[in-house]
Order: C-alpha cells, then sequence, then structure tokens
C-alpha cells in the first residue's frame, strides 16, 4: 500500500512548490533580460532620433530641388525650421511643421547644429555642410548626422 501524501502519477495539477520554484525561475530571467532590454531600448531611441533628423534634412534637400530654389535650414535643440533663398527670411510652413514652421525632433532627443546653417542649393548640393551631434540625454551616447556639400546626407557614430 502507498500512503497518500505520496503524489501518484495520475494526479492532476502543481504542487504549490513547483509553482513557487517556477515563479522564482521567471523572476530570475526576468531580471538578467531588463538591463539588456534597457540598454537596446536606449541605442535605438538614439538611432531612431538620427535616422529622423536624417530624413528632415533630405526632406530639405528634396524641397530645394522641387521649389528651384535654396533651403536653408536652421534649428535648436529640439527642432529645425526650413527658410527659402534666405536663411533671414520667414520660415516655410507646410507638411510636418507646426504654424511657426518649427518641425520637433521626437524621442526625447537633443541636437547639437553645426556652427552655421546648412544650406541646400536648387541642385541638391549643401554649403558649408556640416555635422549635426543627436544625442540620447538618458545615457549621454551620441551619433552623428553629416551632411556632405554634395548633399548626402548620412548617419556616422
Amino acid at each position: 500500500m502507498v500512503p497518500q501524501r505520496v503524489r501518484r502519477l495520475d494526479d492532476n495539477g502543481f504542487t504549490l512548490a513547483e509553482l513557487v520554484v517556477l515563479v522564482a525561475i521567471i523572476g530570475l530571467l526576468m531580471a538578467t533580460s531588463v538591463p539588456f532590454f534597457l540598454n537596446y531600448w536606449q541605442s535605438a531611441t538614439l538611432k531612431a532620433g538620427a535616422e529622423e533628423l536624417a530624413v528632415v534634412l533630405n526632406s530639405a534637400r528634396q524641397l530645394a530641388i522641387s521649389q528651384n530654389t535654396s533651403v536653408c535650414v536652421t534649428g535648436n535643440n529640439t527642432s529645425v525650421q526650413y527658410h527659402l533663398s534666405l536663411c533671414s527670411n520667414a520660415a516655410w510652413t507646410g507638411p510636418g511643421t507646426d504654424s511657426t514652421g518649427f518641425i520637433r525632433l521626437s524621442n526625447g532627443i537633443t541636437v547639437t547644429p553645426p556652427g552655421a546653417s546648412v544650406i541646400f542649393s536648387y541642385l541638391g548640393a549643401a554649403a558649408p555642410g556640416g555635422t549635426y551631434t543627436v544625442r540620447n540625454p538618458t545615457d549621454g551616447k551620441t551619433l552623428s548626422v553629416i551632411v556632405a556639400t554634395s548633399g548626402r546626407v548620412s548617419i556616422a557614430p
């Protein structure tokens, strides 16, 4: 005769000890994976911010070509403006801008613009060119968005 406290093979369910061990294993896996996920999330946020700025700069280049005029790109830490013909002209307003002409950059990133404003010619070339530094304020990591004098926009570490 087998004592009742010994579990039979045909019994259904799990014991409390088995459930506690399972919860402990899941908790351990979660605790070790959270730092990796946060690191990935911060890196992805920075890359997305740099790609967003590159898209904004390429859009300015396309606007210069389509309007057959030069486009000056000015900005501050969190937003960018386009100016047709001269940097001193009123800000261009259109798709993606607010009523004052600012294109707000998302993801909480900050941008350090180059010393001079980048001006795209009607042929798509940039003068003087420059490097924008995109910074993730949560971890301080940076990426560079480079505007070559040919008008090519690229992202570099």
